[in-house]
């Protein structure tokens, strides 16, 4: 089989990892700034499909179509999103003679409505909501009626689509009509269509889902659970398998419900069924019906031990599933983040740019990494900002939850911004811990800013994993190699992500801190409580300094690490100073930067006055030198 992934970043490397492992052969398409991009490289074939313009490119199926049968694509996995619950593209693939992965057209159809679908689930004996919903039926006044009956507060939402959009919450009558407004406004915007439902909105909700796997022979299987609670903007950022904390007769009664409404929809491939369990008293409700992959999978193969896009290929060509309801067990527990490129502590503001340093300890048990890219990468404006999916399992959630936070500890992702360190925090929340989480829990609960400040220690520990690789090379790797790296000093200048000028005076005695310098790029990165602080070297110098207890002078003259102007000059020719002592005080960017001696020894001269103007590199002080102690380091 020759397969197309019609879709991109990670989900496209994921889907080609299994389709490899099964033998098939692997195309992708592209959007221009998706060129040089992972999943294109590691794609058997490649065809480019238009500009960054979504209708140019990713939805555009007459593009798609026509590149397929040029280059002889046999099936098509639409990944999430895109056209991915798209009943109108699935049917045509199917017309055109190739295998649609993915549920039959007319169950992703049923379910691209949700007043349609609430029809659905109400026939198949699915709990609802109390709501109302009728697209004949989109009066002002008719609504507002319904509203009444079910009681307040009152979720309004748009019928059509998902993802969050054309939400809003009316708490008492004198809120309906500006929040039914709204909720059409952006549903209108978003799909292209205005009709809305309105049901009970649930105080204390969490977001509780049923894998659901199907073939075309009739047979639908549950795979558990998964909570998907910890959101923002109804947007999911940490989901975990199997769902936490739930009554039993709520556990069994959410995977009955899930099959149940399954086989109403003859499904036949992956799906997700969503509810809304109300945390006060266990009860649940249907929600929707994701009629693809969900981005959260990974959770669920991690407690199944099953891969679900083989499963996903293998139903797709008429096999029957190679396994039955008896076979499926649920062991362990997983939890998934999603890294973005945001900034949580703006509004989540979404972030573009380059990543120049990526290390997260993926090696290790129990440890995945979904990726878009694996090193150097680009997160563009013109997508969305997931960079990956950190993945991590363990025997028991308490086992997950401190393997999330010791990887979370270890990872570096830098220069760019992302909600690493967001993940970091609500791993210690006491809601989480507990698995007493609701989906309000960030509205409540807004994370604290990051820090903003490196201490020497840090950017010492940075430089030294650095010098480590660079000076000491294969020795350095040997058990119980220890060389003279601990005698090398650091005089660093860094400008932060404001543009302020920081300076970094530091011995390195304090290599463990988690950070790393790149050198090709000049930036450094440091992991503190899990957030990646992220510095641009200015200038950097660094020398050999005796032990203490040596004799002699310094191994170096103190420069200008950028232009400045000369403020002060504590020292004079003659003068014996220590390692670390001030000897010329300059200002830059309406800063003060102190610089240091970079070792213990006499002042030879002082060749600046204040109030000079210096030059990067211009020498200012020079020392009387002396030999370095001869003594065996290694």
């Amino acid at each position: 089989m020759k397969l197309l992934v019609a879709n991109r970043g990670e989900i496209a490397r994921r889907v080609f990892r299994t389709a490899k492992d099964l033998g098939w052969s692997t195309i992708a398409c592209y959007a221009t700034p998706d060129a040089e991009a992972a999943f294109v490289q590691e794609a058997d074939g490649a065809f480019h499909i238009g500009g960054a313009d979504l209708a140019d490119s990713y939805l555009n199926q007459d593009k798609i179509l026509d590149a397929c049968a040029r280059h002889g694509v046999t099936a098509i996995h639409p990944g999430y999103g895109f056209l991915s619950e798209n009943a109108t593209f699935a049917r045509r693939v199917i017309d055109a003679g190739i295998t649609w992965v993915g549920p039959h057209p007319d169950a992703i159809a049923s379910m691209g409505s949700k007043i349609d679908a609430r029809a659905i689930a109400e026939a198949a004996g699915v709990p609802l909501i109390p709501g109302f919903g009728d697209a004949e039926q989109q009066g002002d006044d008719r609504l507002a009626a319904e509203a009444e009956r079910i009681g307040y507060p009152i979720l309004v939402k748009a019928a059509a689509g998902g993802g969050g959009k054309g939400i809003r919450i009316a708490h008492s009558p004198a809120d309906f009509a500006g929040a039914l407004s709204e909720a059409r406004t952006e549903a209108s915007r978003s799909f292209g269509d205005d009709a809305v439902i309105v049901e009970r909105y649930i105080e204390r909700p969490r977001h509780v889902e049923v894998q659901i796997i199907g073939d075309q022979n009739g047979t639908v299987l549950e795979l558990g659970t998964r909570d998907c609670s910890i959101q923002r903007r109804y947007q999911k950022l940490m989901e975990e398998a199997p769902a936490p904390n739930l009554p039993v007769t709520t556990d069994r009664g959410l995977r009955d419900a899930a099959l149940k409404l399954g086989r109403a929809m003859g499904y036949d491939n992956a799906g997700t069924v969503e509810f809304v369990v109300d945390a006060e008293t266990g009860d649940y409700f249907f929600l929707e019906v994701n009629t693809r992959l969900q981005v959260e999978h990974p959770v669920t193969e991690a407690v199944t031990g099953l891969d679900l896009v083989e499963l996903q290929l293998w139903a797709a060509t008429g096999n029957p599933l190679p396994i039955g309801q008896d076979d499926i067990t649920i062991e362990g527990h997983a939890i998934e983040v999603r890294i973005n490129a945001e900034d949580p502590a703006n509004d989540y503001a979404p972030q573009t740019g380059r990543v120049e340093i990526l290390e997260v300890p993926d090696h290790r048990e129990g440890v995945r990494w979904d990726g878009a890219f694996d090193g150097r990468g680009e997160i563009s404006p013109y997508y969305d900002s997931m960079i990956a999916k950190l993945i991590v399992s363990s025997s028991d959630r308490e086992g997950a939850l401190a393997k999330l936070r010791s990887v979370l500890d270890q990872s570096l992702i830098g220069p760019l911004k992302t909600n690493m360190g967001l993940h970091r925090w609500l791993a210690d929340q006491t809601d989480v811990v507990e698995a007493t989480m609701t989906t309000r829990f960030l509205d409540e609960n807004p994370p604290p800013n990051p820090p903003l400040n490196l201490d020497g220690r840090d950017i010492a520990g940075a430089l030294v994993h650095e010098a480590a690789e660079t000076d000491a090379g294969p020795w350095g790797r040997l058990p119980g190699f220890r060389s003279t790296l601990h005698d090398r000093r650091f005089d660093t200048i860094l400008r932060d992500s404001e543009g302020e000028l920081h300076e970094f005076v530091a011995s390195a005695t304090s290599a463990d801190r988690v950070g790393v310098y790149d050198d090709e790029t000049g930036v450094v990165c440091v992991n503190t409580d899990g957030h990646t602080l992220s510095y641009q070297v200015v200038d950097r110098s660094e020398a050999w300094a005796p032990d203490s207890g040596s004799a002699g002078g310094a191994a170096g003259d103190v420069a200008a690490p950028f232009p400045a102007v000369v403020v002060e000059i504590p020292v004079s020719s003659g003068d014996h100073v220590a390692g670390g002592d001030t000897v010329i005080v300059v200002e830059a960017m309406k800063m003060l930067h102190s610089l240091t001696a970079p070792g213990p020894g006499d002042v030879d001269e002082v060749r600046v006055a204040v109030g000079d103007a210096v030059e990067q590199n211009q020498t200012l002080v020079t020392f009387v030198t002396a030999p370095l102690s001869t003594g065996d380091d290694q």
